[in-house]
């Protein structure tokens, strides 16, 4: 990732929606070394801020209803969420919540793209997102997993502006020539229950240390440790309650 702060359009915040904050608490904060908060207000819901040091990299929350999925949430910067919206209907996307006032900090909505990929938008407050980049344990790129890469490129391009060159092996998202993400297209090898998703990847000393890590304190590696071409060493975790999030070397230059 080449953004090293939050902008407009590009990635600013993880967040993680889990039955069982209190065993994510623990299991990050071993993986990450993250010191991890929870706001006691009963407005706050037992919302979780992780952070490295002074640095507010990621969040844990409950889930908002049952039928939410344990996953981790991408968040995107907007200087208007309403407006960001009627972009998002226009191009075939689906408001799923919001946009909800979180005290001062900022206003967030939850969208499903054209695919059902689901993301969350974030017009900033007081609160602007992540503190960190690319630093072991904070946010390092997002990548879109699609059954619909074409349509993706469309509507991504139109409600945030991104650049993205669709031809070639790994398209990869960016903003005024900083990259922050990829897509990766979901052919038959994914089963077929598996939607669209957006897949946060954190930045790590050493990947292979921590998908062991990960696997010694009940998670599961779903993909192995893997340098990829002219790229990182990345690997793909499950945490105990299953969400899945991936991992790449901090100190790969993209």
């Amino acid at each position: 990732m080449k953004l090293t702060a939050p902008v407009t359009g590009g990635p600013c915040w993880a967040e993680l929606g889990t039955t069982d904050v209190d065993g994510a608490k623990t299991f990050y904060t071993r993986l990450f070394g993250w010191l991890a908060e929870t706001d006691t207000r009963e407005q706050a819901g037992g919302y979780t801020v992780a952070r490295l040091g002074d640095a507010p990299v990621a969040a844990l929350t409950p889930l908002f209803k049952p039928s939410q999925p344990v996953a981790w949430n991408v968040s995107f910067a907007v200087t208007d969420a309403e407006a960001c919206l009627r972009a998002v209907r226009h191009a075939g996307g689906t408001r799923l919540l919001g946009p909800m006032e979180v005290f001062d900090l900022g206003r967030f909505a939850v969208i499903a793209d054209p695919d059902g990929a689901v993301f969350h938008l974030w017009e900033p407050g007081t609160f602007p997102g992540a503190g960190v980049f690319n630093a072991p344990g904070a946010l390092g790129w997002v990548e879109l997993l699609t059954r619909a890469p074409e349509q993706a490129v469309a509507f991504y391009t139109t409600v945030f502006g991104w650049s993205v060159d669709p031809a070639q092996r790994y398209p990869q998202w960016g903003i005024d020539g900083a990259g922050f993400g990829g897509m990766t297209a979901m052919d038959d090898t994914f089963p077929p229950e598996v939607p669209s998703h957006w897949l946060p990847y954190f930045a790590a000393e050493d990947v292979g240390e921590t998908a062991a890590a990960a696997a010694r304190d009940k998670g599961t590696v779903l993909m192995e440790p893997t340098t990829v071409p002219d790229g990182p060493r990345i690997a793909v975790l499950h945490d105990p309650q299953g969400a899945v999030f991936g991992v790449y070397a901090a100190d790969h230059e993209r």
